[in-house]
């Protein structure tokens, strides 16, 4: 940020948590600045009372020692928060906000504890962020010679939740509108500024990617007579200066920033992080409401994806292969199917070369092994990927995170409803057998046959491996085991009735007529491919 008098540094704190938990008026009561995207300025969210959107606002705070550290010429820190709406139809919504934050609030309702949305919200965190305050809301309504004792108890029951996850935040209680009045403060704001201010991770002055290409979250866009159209949104990735060319990537435009604002100041430049209103001219503000904005020629249209993946743990019922799922990425739902593989570890079955869990990269030269379904998490010793195989192609950067969930199950069986969680690593072309053949994924097979008879003291000849009409040539030269575990050779067919020829090198087998306890039967191990020719096979 390059204008005088504006902080020189912005933080995205997410404000979740259950319908009516009061995210809302928490964010009121913070917040110095309101953005044109605001709190609850939709017309359905002023008359259901809810919020249905994503609302935009912010503080500023002296810098916390743990960011003058790493930027010490900062003057002050800006705090934007993001508040997510908690309505059970609106998860997908939490999901394309919660993608833009650096750490985040978790609302919830001293009275009633962790509901439905609290815990979905609490999923969201742990896939996307680091940095959890716990705000224990509405306090004003519990008698003052009860509160203490009952916000303690709500500390330890929430405690036992949050030992399951990876967090273990501070709790702290508040009462954002007490009494729902005007005229009454708010209870316990200062001490959850100076919690935000302390918690602020440190990280966050040293890891905005400044040098990545441009790539903004738009959420609204609307039209500014006399002067041209708004896109308010997020920096996702990179900078942008007054008078760069960016692209709508889902529309091939290409528009000039005419102008910039952060929270009605205007600035020359923006960086990752920050929250931006970017004025272009000659565009219809109706062809687009939420997207992208990027860097020319930066996000791709793409079909299908390879993508790193894990099983939500509070998500139990198996998530299987094949079965279409809903893909949340950033703002966007769209239906895909997956098929899920992993490298085992050496010695497992179908071994090959392991790949520990958490590798950042997919390697093409590798062969997986097909999963029927996600291996639940405590159980997974190895990454596991999927080829997602969208209904429709969409516009989206390499890297995204993406949430697979089932919004439309009933919210009232209490049961999260998000099912996976991952990263889009690779970008796939083409969806044909013969461009997907370069992705090796196979499925162990086994045959069984007998042994026909003894030809000599190596060589056997097996049945009911084949019908008379089958083509053997794939499986000459593939290996072959007797259950007394001698190993041979198919030579090839034997006859015109299915029958073959198996050479026994070590062997030395009784060919007598009156020869007895032999081998009788004849088994056979391999990898099938997924794709390419039908009779890619390997051992």
């Amino acid at each position: 940020m390059q204008t005088d008098n504006l902080p020189g540094l912005n933080i995205n704190i997410g404000v979740l948590g259950h319908v009516d938990s009061g995210k809302t008026s928490l964010v009121r009561s913070l917040s110095t600045t309101v953005s044109t995207a605001g709190l609850d300025k939709h017309k359905q969210s002023q008359e259901r009372g809810i919020t249905l959107d994503l609302g935009f606002s912010s503080f500023v705070l002296p810098p916390p020692p743990q960011i003058l550290e790493t930027l010490p010429e900062c003057g002050a820190v800006q705090y934007t928060l993001v508040d997510c709406p908690g309505h059970a139809s609106l998860i997908k919504t939490v999901i394309g906000g919660a993608q833009i934050i650096d750490m985040m609030m978790l609302v919830v309702d001293v009275t009633k504890g962790i509901q439905t949305q609290t815990a979905e919200c609490l999923v969201v965190a742990e896939t996307l962020i680091d940095t959890l305050i716990v705000v224990l809301n509405k306090v004003d309504l519990i008698p003052e010679e009860k509160r203490e004792a009952k916000i303690e108890k709500m500390r330890a029951n929430l405690a036992k939740v949050f030992q399951k996850t990876r967090f273990d935040p501070l709790m702290i209680p508040v009462a954002a509108s007490p009494g729902a009045s005007t005229e009454t403060p708010p209870i316990g704001m200062q001490e959850l500024l100076s919690t935000i201010s302390s918690l602020t991770p440190a990280t966050s002055a040293t890891a905005r990617l400044t040098d990545a290409p441009f790539l903004f979250s738009v959420d609204h866009c609307f039209p500014i007579k006399g002067h041209g159209t708004v896109l308010t949104g997020t920096v996702l990735a990179g900078k942008v200066t007054v008078g760069d060319t960016i692209e709508l990537p889902m529309l091939r435009v290409q528009k000039k920033v005419k102008s910039m604002q952060m929270f009605r100041k205007p600035v020359n430049s923006a960086q990752q992080g920050d929250r931006l209103g970017i004025c272009v001219t000659s565009f219809d503000a109706s062809l687009m409401e939420r997207g992208l904005a990027s860097a020319v020629g930066t996000v791709p249209t793409i079909q299908a994806a390879i993508v790193q993946i894990k099983k939500i743990r509070y998500y139990k019922k198996p998530v299987k292969a094949g079965v279409k799922w809903p893909i949340t990425i950033g703002h966007f739902t769209v239906l895909a199917k997956p098929s899920f593989f992993h490298v085992p570890l050496e010695g497992a079955p179908g071994e090959g070369a392991a790949a520990t869990e958490g590798s950042s990269a997919f390697d093409w030269s590798l062969e997986y092994l097909h999963l029927d379904e996600l291996i639940p998490p405590g159980q997974a010793t190895t990454t596991q990927w999927a080829l997602l195989e969208f209904d429709s192609a969409i516009t989206v950067p390499i890297g995204s995170k993406l949430i697979g969930a089932r919004l439309d199950a009933d919210i009232e069986q209490n049961m999260c409803r998000l099912a996976f969680e991952g990263q889009l690593m690779e970008a796939v072309e083409s969806t044909t057998a013969e461009d997907l053949a370069r992705l090796k994924i196979y499925k162990p097979k086994m045959r069984e046959g007998a042994v026909d008879r003894v030809m000599d003291g190596q060589t056997l000849i097996g049945k009911n491996f084949f019908s008379k009409e089958a083509d053997m040539s794939a499986f000459i030269g593939m290996k072959i085991k007797t259950e007394l575990g001698d190993t041979g050779t198919i030579e090839g067919p034997f006859g015109k009735t299915g029958k073959f020829k198996v050479h026994f090198p070590q062997a030395n087998f009784d060919s007598s007529k009156e020869a007895k306890g032999g081998p009788k039967k004849l088994i056979m191990e391999f990898r099938k491919f997924t794709y390419g020719d039908k009779n890619s096979m390997i051992q």
